[in-house]
């Protein structure tokens, strides 16, 4: 950030108080960035939005907030470790089109959630009673739940108050700590175990002394209705991939879970494997299948799909924000930096793509043309790497006080290194950071 802003030569310890005294307050940043995708949306459709976690790697041991944790990247017959730090984004969908489109995630939240220190053996019995409060209220389900809380009241404020939320989320939030502190207007769409067991509603009352009942049958396990012939499967289509796919479904509607409370009444849907070839020639694959619940047992099974499918955005906007934004690779240690930086470089990374939704609504001759090994397909959505490309390209433009005539010679054609014309700026241009 230093050297893109000519700043490298001289004293930088005051950009570092920047953000180690707190004068950068992302929170407000991220404030703005939502009340204006909330524009871009139309007033009948429902918020959709998506949380995860992500780990930061870091090599510094005194880096605040930092601690051994296990490597989502590893293989499943061997869990590895890496140090780093732990961020919960919450990023919200903005679709092209009303329906059955692609649609970008923009992130409206980047929150650090440290582990709390395991006080030492000669430790007080006070100490670690508060240490063991911490720890509870230092858990991804509970701080995911503070999240949510948080955004459905920042709703309400901005004016949203009759709006719909729908927030997808993985397995591990789809747990009790999740699902009993759902907030009013707020519909929770996320994965569960293939050996869930989910009972039917009780249909009547118990004629014994005792309370009324709240559970009614117990159900089959979600694989075992998705093996089971006695239910029927349903064709919905839905956006995935960069084309509509026809997926085959089967929903139990009105089924409730302990996880989820007595009174909360929920659907299930059990999506069967997709079939793909990695080739022409290649035999047929399948993917894993996939088993979600629904706190809104109401919500039409096409938005359902939908708004889940799009979820996979959010890993989209962790490898840009890594790989294209550098976030996570500033060396700061303290407390408030180590939390602010990346925050801000998420901020800037929404801030971008929210530009370039509002000036381009698709590919088209204001953005620069792909490498001819690298062709743009006509449904493929615009790449990160091509925004901030074609960003650096216009302002470049402006500085040098050069246009695009000759950019690119298309008339070269030589094959051979030995005639190869010198395109400086071609390649200044399509550098990566």
């Amino acid at each position: 950030m230093l050297t893109a802003a000519g700043r490298q030569f001289v004293d930088w310890s005051a950009a570092y108080r920047l953000f180690g005294k707190n004068r950068v307050d992302t929170e407000k940043l991220f404030d703005v960035i939502r009340e204006n995708v909330v524009k871009e949306l139309p007033e009948s459709d429902m918020i959709i939005a998506h949380m995860d976690d992500t780990i930061i790697r870091k090599k510094g041991k005194k880096v605040f907030g930092t601690a051994w944790r296990r490597d989502p990247t590893g293989p499943r017959f061997h869990t590895n470790f890496i140090w780093g730090q732990r961020f919960l984004q919450i990023s919200m969908a903005l679709p092209n089109q009303p329906s059955n489109c692609q649609s970008k995630a923009i992130p409206i939240d980047f929150h650090h959630c440290p582990t709390i220190a395991k006080p030492n053996k000669k430790s007080l019995p006070q100490q670690i009673s508060v240490y063991k409060e911490q720890k509870k209220n230092a858990k991804l389900s509970r701080q995911g739940s503070l999240r949510i809380a948080q955004l459905r009241h920042k709703l309400n404020m901005q004016g949203e108050q009759k709006r719909k939320l729908a927030l997808c989320v993985d397995g591990s939030y789809t747990n009790r700590e999740v699902l009993k502190t759902i907030p009013d207007n707020v519909t929770l769409i996320g994965r569960i175990r293939k050996d869930s067991k989910l009972f039917k509603i009780p249909t009547r009352k118990s004629q014994s002394a005792g309370r009324k009942r709240v559970y009614g049958e117990q159900l089959p396990t979600p694989e075992a209705i998705r093996q089971s012939g006695n239910y029927r499967w349903e064709k919905v289509i839905a956006w995935a991939a960069g084309k509509s796919h026809e997926f085959n479904i089967k929903i139990i509607r009105n089924v409730r879970w302990r996880s989820a409370g007595e009174f909360n009444t929920m659907q299930l849907i059990i999506i069967r494997p997709l079939a793909y070839r990695l080739s022409k020639t290649s035999p047929i694959l399948y993917r894993d299948p996939a088993y979600l619940v629904c706190t809104d047992p109401n919500l039409a099974v096409e938005k359902l799909l939908q708004a889940y499918l799009w979820r996979w955005e959010i890993e989209v906007n962790f490898r840009d924000e890594k790989t294209l934004m550098g976030c996570g690779e500033a060396q700061v240690r303290s407390e408030n930096a180590v939390k602010n930086v990346p925050a801000f470089m998420g901020a800037i990374y929404s801030l971008i793509h929210l530009a370039a939704h509002r000036s381009n609504q698709g590919r088209n001759e204001n953005f620069l043309p792909r490498p001819a090994w690298y062709p743009a397909k006509p449904t493929q959505r615009i790449t990160s790497s091509e925004i901030l490309n074609t960003f650096r390209a216009q302002t470049w433009c402006v500085e040098t006080k050069n246009n695009f005539s000759g950019f690119i010679n298309k008339q070269n054609h030589e094959r051979s290194q030995k005639n190869i014309s010198n395109q400086l700026l071609s390649a200044i241009f399509y550098t990566r950071k």
